[in-house]
């Protein structure tokens, strides 16, 4: 599999660090909340492990060392898209 890093162009997979799939908001959890508790142990432990298409977190060990948004189809491994996790610094 290939995935085209928005910063270094097209690479391995191996040169990637797979670090799971994109959740949703963190939820906010607090002492004695039994609801919070049970939302935020879902979001921490629980995931879809959807069979088609997803988005997931991947981080470029081996080259500019970002953590990027792959979106792929699992049936496949056909890559969609891919951005920087984060577009504090204006990138895209």
């Amino acid at each position: 599999m290939r995935i085209t890093c928005p910063y270094c162009g097209t690479r391995d997979s191996e040169e990637f660090s797979i670090q799971g799939e994109v959740a949703g908001p963190r939820p906010s959890a607090q002492p004695g909340d039994a609801a919070g508790i049970a939302a935020f142990h879902a979001y921490v432990h629980l995931r879809a492990n959807d069979f088609g298409l997803t988005k997931e977190y991947w981080y470029h060990v081996n080259g500019c060392r970002r953590l990027l948004v792959v979106s792929r189809d699992t049936r496949n491994h056909a890559i969609l898209d891919v951005t920087f996790a984060s577009t504090k610094r204006g990138e895209k």
